[in-house]
């Protein structure tokens, strides 16, 4: 059986969200998903850097507008 919940850590302890209708007792495997990356702080501050190059540019008006990047791309088949 694959059942998904959500909880929190308080005190040490794992805290489920929502109830559920498990048997006291039952043995359950409970793996931390961690929503981070893989990147190193390098490549980062990097990517953040970039990221804010490219909004400069489009605050600056010098983007290209997502339906030419598209038919650009499409032409390319």
């Amino acid at each position: 059986m694959t059942l998904t919940l959500k909880g929190r850590v308080k005190a040490g302890r794992l805290l489920v969200d929502e109830p559920i209708d498990l048997p006291d007792g039952t043995e359950v495997e409970l793996a931390v998903v961690d929503p981070g990356d893989d990147l190193e702080d390098a490549e980062r501050e990097r990517l953040h850097a970039a990221l804010l190059e490219a909004q400069e540019e489009i605050d600056r008006g010098q983007g290209i507008p997502a339906e030419r990047v598209i038919e650009r791309l499409r032409r390319r088949r």
